[in-house]
């Protein structure tokens, strides 16, 4: 099934720890039960994200490579 994101953040050429910094503040202003999908190449995003994911208690609803060099994060907002 296609999970269709709320509010799409563009994180491309950003290192560590902008991705986790940008998602936190983006997801901040959503709704609760809202998704957050984020692009990102920094391959050090996949556990920084998983980690946060788990400190926050958002829900990561995927977390994906593409196009080589790219990862796409799904978010939900929980609380």
């Amino acid at each position: 099934m296609e999970i269709k994101a709320d509010k799409y953040l563009d994180c491309i050429g950003l290192n560590c720890p902008m991705p986790v910094v940008k998602t936190k503040k983006a997801i901040k202003d959503m709704e609760v039960g809202a998704v957050l999908e984020m692009v990102a190449t920094d391959p050090g995003a996949i556990p920084d994200m998983q980690a946060w994911a788990n400190q926050t208690q958002h829900e990561l609803l995927s977390a994906e490579k593409f196009d080589g060099d790219k990862f796409r994060f799904l978010i939900k907002k929980t609380h």
